[in-house]
């Protein structure tokens, strides 16, 4: 009985010490499966931290890259002296910086038709000048070039030494000093004038034997009381001759009779029909930054006064900052400028189909975003 005794102790002893040894083998087995969970979660952490790492840089590299190639095309750009190029001037300070994301070669002119044989011969992209002259130009080029945007809105003021002009009908009996007999500032004076009942043939006389700077320098003297005249000229009058004053401004008087939905589009920017459809993308980011140099003009008028100047836009800061409110300087795309300026071209060929180009342009005309 005893050794019986014995036997059973030592069998639970054996019994115990295997199944604490089993025991000890499962945690082992479960700290090493536990370890080799962890490294493998770790693992996985490290290599998604390398892909995203991967694929910020590829992103990164194509981002760069976009950038890049939208430089490695010159975009050649001529716009005139004046308001129709004041709003380009952001942009073309942000070209010499280096902060612009094209690149692009200006040409600055003093005369729209300095403009036409460089844009008939393809020596320009892009072209800033007046809205009438775009259409000619298109109909001259057979559709080789298009709007994309309108620049500048009317800049057409009477200007008078005195204190008798304050209402349209002021004009009749009056001799108005102008420039450009059968150009656009000569056929809006006379829509105006005939949308109020006055003839311009008969109620007033409208002289036109001297260029804007020649006006602008007999009103100035007070030799000339009254004066059609364009924005700078007009600042230019006020700040030399005290007694000198806006009587009428002509693009009010537009709007009286067209509405506010439908502004007088005098100035505007082309784009060569062949570069646009080969380089959307470019063209689209030009325009862009175009239109924020736009806005920076309007609302910094000290700063884009000083940058008109030193890029030979005007002579002088001074004249540009006092004349940007008055010079209606815009950006609106083609599209939405479409209807105003349909409007605006059929009247101007009522007068006179060559100022034109012989024909009203047709919807290929205007630049799709």
């Amino acid at each position: 009985m005893k050794n019986l005794s014995k036997i059973l102790c030592l069998m639970l002893t054996l019994v115990l010490v295997t199944a604490l040894f089993a025991g000890c083998k499962s945690n082992k087995k479960k700290d090493v499966e536990d370890d080799v969970y962890t490294q493998g979660q770790e693992n996985n952490e490290e290599a998604n931290e390398d892909k995203e790492s991967v694929d910020n840089k590829e992103e990164n590299e194509a981002e760069s890259s976009d950038e890049t190639s939208l430089k490695d095309t010159t975009i050649r750009v001529a716009t005139l002296k004046g308001p129709t190029g004041m709003g380009m001037v952001k942009l073309m300070e942000d070209i010499t910086t280096g902060e612009s994301d094209v690149n692009c070669e200006f040409t600055i002119t003093g005369a729209p038709d300095e403009l036409v044989g460089k844009i008939v011969n393809k020596e320009v992209d892009f072209a800033c000048l007046p809205t009438n002259l775009a259409s000619v130009l298109y109909n001259k080029t057979k559709g080789g070039m298009k709007l994309a945007a309108v620049n500048t809105l009317g800049v057409l003021y009477i200007m008078e030494v005195g204190n008798e002009i304050n209402n349209i009908n002021d004009l009749k009996g009056k001799e108005i000093y102008a420039s450009g007999k059968g150009s656009v500032p000569d056929y809006i004076l006379q829509y105006v004038l005939k949308e109020n009942s006055i003839d311009p043939e008969k109620d007033v006389d409208i002289n036109f034997s001297m260029q804007h700077a020649e006006v602008a320098t007999t009103v100035i003297s007070g030799d000339n009381k009254i004066a059609l005249l364009p924005q700078p000229f007009v600042t230019t009058v006020l700040m030399k001759n005290k007694d000198a004053r806006i009587a009428l401004d002509i693009t009010k008087e537009w709007e009286k009779i067209q509405g506010e939905d439908s502004p007088l589009a005098m100035g505007c920017i082309i784009v060569d029909a062949e570069f646009a459809t080969n380089n959307k993308e470019l063209v689209d980011k030009f325009l862009q930054e175009y239109k924020e140099s736009v806005d920076f003009v309007n609302t910094n008028n000290e700063e884009a006064g000083k940058l008109i100047e030193k890029h030979g836009i005007l002579p002088s800061a001074a004249i540009a900052q006092k004349a940007i409110p008055n010079c209606n300087i815009v950006y609106m795309s083609a599209t939405d400028a479409k209807d105003t300026l349909q409007n605006l071209y059929e009247i101007l060929f009522d007068f006179n189909p060559k100022s034109l180009g012989g024909k009203l342009p047709d919807g290929d005309f205007y630049y799709q975003k």
